[in-house]
């Protein structure tokens, strides 16, 4: 799979597969013909609910198409305060690395996952190790 994503001064061409033992990236720079976010003006986030499962509670996100599109640096804040503004309490440690690696490496894998499932009972292992997770520390999502 192939996206091209836009960064500080150029734009990557970034490939991203899913393995056994958790996701790859290939990346190389190309010229941007422009760094405005095209999305600056849009909501990234549609709604937030959250669920009770067998596992524990639940916030389920629901990004708008903008979100689902929006690559520019700063939108992944952007969309996270739009999170917070509709689910306060979802502002821990280990709730900010399960969106932020829904954000930059969920999204592009399953582009069609309709929410983002972030669970607060999940441990927390810090950014790199929730990626390594597949965005889930300590088990698989179960329902």
């Amino acid at each position: 799979m192939r996206r091209v994503v836009a960064g500080l001064g150029a734009a990557a061409v970034v490939a991203l597969g899913v393995s056994g033992t958790g996701i790859g990236v290939a990346a190389a720079s190309v010229p941007e013909s422009g760094s405005a976010d095209p999305f600056a003006d849009d909501r990234l986030i549609d709604h937030v609910v959250w669920t009770d499962t067998r596992d524990g509670r639940r916030l389920m996100i629901f990004p708008t198409l903008s979100g689902r599109r929006d690559f520019a640096p700063p939108a992944g804040d952007r969309a996270w305060q739009e999170v917070l503004e509709q689910a306060p309490d979802a502002n821990t440690p280990g709730m900010i690395d399960q969106f932020m690696c829904h954000w930059h490496w969920a999204r592009v894998v399953e582009s069609g996952k309709t929410s983002w499932n972030l669970e607060p009972w999940r441990p927390v292992v810090g950014y790199p190790e929730t990626v390594a997770a597949l965005c889930n520390p300590g088990a698989p999502e179960n329902g």
